[in-house]
């Protein structure tokens, strides 16, 4: 008498794609380092900033700027830890076993984005929750003393970290359209940073109107508690870089489906 054994084929879901994902990118040694990076940074130059401040030379600056300094590295960091979780993969040649147990790429691609924004969400805001009143400790009497409850700071505590959130993903996208991360980091890198700078040299009104809504202009938008003049709504900023945002993720969905991994 023979017994019938029934296989059950296996099942790509959306729940085990995005649980695959949270697993790889928690047993990365570079992901905790990045992220213990960033929390320890931003709050150290929130504290070391605002315990040498005197009153002179930073009273125009906006006081959740001030205090948030440290994010100039945060982006960076989380930036390249986008990249890492994606162009890392090509460089290593995890990417063929990955594609190979999910054959319609695209949920691969949805998933590391969810999963990055899960991560540094939370993390950013936390740590920027926490920077906040301890720096404020040392602004107590002076001109950039503030509180939670005052107009506008909440929400830039808040909207930064949803900035650098998107920031993430953005790199993210742009890892998996280089497929490599020396040409990926620079490309965020002169994106974020170099281009702006360039184009805002130019003599032009549309120029400098564009420049405005770059993602770093945007990031710095959004971290204002108070509204900068000539500058965009930070609805407007957090539109900018949502568009961004797409744009490398739509590109990087493209170059996924047409070219071999």
């Amino acid at each position: 008498m023979t017994t019938a054994t029934t296989t059950v084929p296996y099942r790509v879901t959306p729940a085990r794609v995005l649980r695959s994902e949270w697993l790889k990118l928690w047993t990365l040694r570079s992901t905790w380092i990045t992220l213990i990076a960033t929390s320890a940074l931003t709050l150290a130059m929130g504290a070391g900033i605002s315990a040498a401040y005197d009153g002179n030379g930073e009273a125009e600056l906006d006081t959740v700027v001030l205090i948030l300094l440290g994010t100039q590295f945060a982006q960076l960091n989380l930036g390249v830890l986008g990249i890492l979780s994606t162009a890392g993969e090509y460089s290593t040649g995890q990417i063929r076993a990955t594609m190979t147990a999910v054959p319609s790429r695209l949920p691969v691609l949805w998933a590391k984005a969810a999963v990055l924004a899960a991560v540094t969400f939370p993390l950013a805001l936390w740590t920027n929750l926490l920077t906040f009143p301890l720096a404020q400790s040392f602004l107590s009497g002076t001109d950039h003393a503030a509180s939670l409850g005052d107009p506008g700071v909440l929400r830039a505590l808040v909207g930064n970290a949803v900035g650098l959130a998107l920031f993430a993903v953005l790199a993210l996208g742009l890892g998996a359209v280089a497929r490599s991360v020396p040409i990926a980091t620079g490309a965020f890198i002169g994106l974020v940073m170099i281009l702006p700078e360039v184009l805002a040299m130019l003599p032009y009104d549309l120029v400098d109107e564009a420049v405005r809504h770059f993602p770093g202009r945007a990031l710095e938008t959004l971290t204002t508690a108070q509204p900068m003049p000539d500058a965009p709504s930070p609805g407007i900023a957090l539109l900018s870089l949502l568009l961004w945002t797409a744009a490398a993720l739509a590109a990087a969905a493209a170059v996924l489906k047409r070219r071999d991994v």
